[in-house]
């Protein structure tokens, strides 16, 4: 059985963009950088709803052949375009990029593909991070907090039925202020 993980960047007052789905207050340094390209170098299938696809296609498909990409930028756009992906929307109707469309219950497919063998899923996108943790689904969470107050925008948590109780397994601070903490789901 795979793990799920739902992990961003977020604003101390917990949102993933601010309004217009601006996302230039959550600028990686090189330490945050490498953070995420070794956790996202551990995922087996990228788990992304729409929003979250269309900024992440926008760029990683040639992230790597950027005038002043890094080392680690390179790697990271290799990692994306080599791991298989699915993208959850019922509003587009094609994707590219080692991705599969599905447009039909996310949930469903989400808890699927998580009862398969394989590495870690990554579910990215608020909406789609949602529904998963509504069905129980996320068994991590990273939770990289910046040290930005946006005031609103997009939320990283969104309404749940019921609580969810968590063991933390990791903090880490970075330059800048920006701090990690991992839980797992407590089951």
């Amino acid at each position: 059985m795979r793990k799920l993980v739902y992990g961003m960047n977020l604003s101390l007052d917990g949102y993933i963009a601010a309004p217009g789905d601006d996302l230039g207050w959550s600028e990686p340094n090189d330490e945050l950088f490498e953070f995420w390209l070794e956790r996202e170098l551990a995922i087996g299938v990228f788990l992304y709803g729409r929003r979250l696809w269309e900024t992440m296609s926008s760029y990683w498909p040639t992230g790597d052949q950027q005038p002043g990409a890094t080392p680690a930028q390179i790697e990271f756009a290799r990692n994306w375009r080599d791991t298989p992906k699915v993208v959850f929307s019922s509003t587009i109707d094609k994707v590219d990029w080692n991705a599969r469309l599905f447009t039909g219950d996310a949930v469903p497919e989400i808890a699927r593909l998580k009862a398969e063998d394989g590495g870690p899923m990554r579910v990215g996108g608020a909406t789609l991070a949602a529904a998963a943790m509504r069905a129980g689904l996320v068994d991590e969470f990273e939770i990289v907090t910046h040290p930005v107050l946006l005031g609103g925008g997009a939320p990283f948590f969104t309404a749940l039925d019921s609580w969810v109780n968590l063991n933390l397994v990791e903090t880490r601070t970075f330059p800048g202020g920006v701090t990690l903490n991992r839980y797992e789901t407590k089951r």
